[in-house]
């Protein structure tokens, strides 16, 4: 791709790309010069003096996505070149969601869903030091954190399962106010899990506050997205309302084949209650959801693909029904032998998770697990699967449109500045993709595959990726939340 010798120089010129800039405007064919780590022109026929050219014609040029749901805070230390998703074209991910981060922690083991972060990680007693941590590691891309509201529970608690003291709620606001001092660009909660469930919306709403006044945004895996998703609904949006801050529904969806297509329901309910406060989504395009094994979701209809289990790890990328045939034993027994562990869910309707996609406040975010044996494929396939299968192939909306939803949209409502959009004086992160073969080859059979079509990655100023690998020079860093977050897109 590039017409010089390397590409570590300072000054670098994407040259004859068509650049869709993250707002979701039409595109237009322009260079694009970037000078140190930031874009310093964007423009047609721009000289090169001096600058290192990278042929981009008849490729897209876009910002870097920004993955807005993961789970990869212990990744980017133990694995820092962090191909699933730089091969995306992802060049910063948000981690601590679900009410789970690392820090602050210290801990030998942790319960279910904790352990979906891997054994054994939790050393960082602030989220200062996790800070720390994450610089020294320069993984590949950038990392904004939240801190998870059951990490905090853990951190001041004997025992995660009840109601906390008033004494353990002030500790907990103390622990929040360092993350948040620390950089963190919010609070994450869920409350569907064990560790989160005996959480009250009086404790929800005192952390939320602390968050809003921070000037931080809130997302919660809500307590329920089956048959009580309304009500679900209703408690995140009054937790964020007495916090005064900004909410993020985590993963949206209604599961369960009595829920299906009750995103009719839900998208008009989050509609009404946007006229009164900031409330966006993150969704992942697929009609399999991904988490710890548990009883309760095993109903007999759903087909359920076992990811992880401790002690049957043999069984993985088997289905749960024919591993209960093969043990003699009823679905629900056979997920309780096969504890702890993980599991793929296909507990979503085709229409609902397009409704979703297609959604004006709906950012793009992939809740991939990358320790699972056998993970689920959005971890590899996410956002070339949105840009691909939903834009190109299903024209569920234009490109200009699902960009936004992985670039600009997703900036604005995490208070990156400067980042999700081609533009003067952005940093530049960038990702250079052919538009015509962009395409997820993860499956949930062979998960682990790196997508198609994605050509080039720029992390703060310097290629990252390219063709199917990364560069040895890693440039992602810890981004601190610099402005508040602002209004989702009413």
């Amino acid at each position: 791709m590039a017409s010089g010798k390397h590409t570590d120089s300072a000054t670098l010129l994407l040259r004859g790309g068509t650049v869709v800039d993250g707002t979701g405007t039409p595109r237009f064919d322009a260079d694009v010069r970037i000078e140190g780590e930031r874009i310093a022109a964007v423009g047609a026929n721009l000289a090169n003096d001096g600058a290192v050219v990278l042929d981009a014609s008849g490729k897209i040029v876009a910002p870097g996505f920004i993955d807005v749901h993961t789970h990869d805070d212990q990744i980017v230390l133990s694995a820092p070149g962090m191909l699933p998703k730089i091969s995306q074209g992802v060049t910063t991910v948000v981690v601590g969601n679900c009410g789970i981060s690392l820090a602050p922690l210290v801990r030998a083991d942790v319960p279910p869903p904790l352990n979906l972060l891997g054994p054994d990680k939790y050393v960082h007693p602030t989220m200062a030091a996790y800070v720390a941590a994450v610089d020294a590691a320069r993984p590949a891309v950038n990392v904004v954190a939240l801190v998870g509201h059951s990490t905090l529970r853990l951190a001041t608690m004997d025992d995660p399962y009840r109601p906390a003291t008033q004494a353990e709620r002030v500790r907990m606001g103390e622990l929040l106010r360092e993350g948040l001092a620390a950089g963190a660009a919010g609070l994450s909660s869920g409350v569907f899990y064990a560790t989160g469930a005996a959480a009250d919306v009086d404790e929800l709403a005192l952390l939320a506050g602390i968050t809003g006044s921070a000037g931080g945004v809130y997302t919660t895996h809500i307590r329920q997205e089956m048959d009580q998703v309304l009500d679900s609904l209703d408690e995140a949006f009054a937790t964020a309302k007495r916090g005064r801050v900004a909410l993020v529904v985590s993963h949206h969806k209604c599961a369960g084949p009595r829920n299906w297509g009750r995103t009719l329901e839900t998208l008009a309910h989050i509609d009404a209650a946007r006229r009164d406060q900031a409330i966006g989504l993150d969704c992942y395009p697929y009609i399999a959801g991904s988490t710890v094994l548990r009883s309760e979701m095993v109903d007999g209809v759903i087909d359920i693909l076992i990811t992880w289990s401790t002690p049957h790890p043999e069984m993985a990328a088997r289905t749960l029904a024919s591993i209960a045939e093969e043990w003699g034993c009823s679905q629900v027994e056979a997920c309780e032998r096969l504890q702890p562990g993980g599991a793929c869910y296909f507990q979503m309707r085709e229409d609902d998770v397009q409704r979703v996609l297609r959604y004006p406040a709906t950012m793009i975010g992939s809740d991939g697990l990358p320790h699972d044996q056998h993970p689920h494929p959005r971890l590899w396939g996410t956002f070339p699967r949105v840009l691909g299968h939903y834009s190109r192939d299903l024209g569920l909306f234009p490109l200009e449109v699902a960009v936004h939803k992985m670039t600009g949209l997703s900036a604005r409502q995490f208070g990156l500045a400067n980042r999700g959009a081609i533009r003067v004086g952005a940093s530049a992160d960038i990702v250079v993709f052919d538009a015509t073969t962009i395409r997820d080859t993860a499956t949930f059979e062979l998960p682990k595959s790196q997508a198609a079509g994605v050509d080039c990655v720029l992390v703060n100023g310097k290629v990252g990726y390219r063709c199917g690998g990364t560069e040895p020079d890693r440039n992602g860093r810890f981004l601190p939340r610099v402005v508040p977050a602002a209004d989702s897109g009413r």
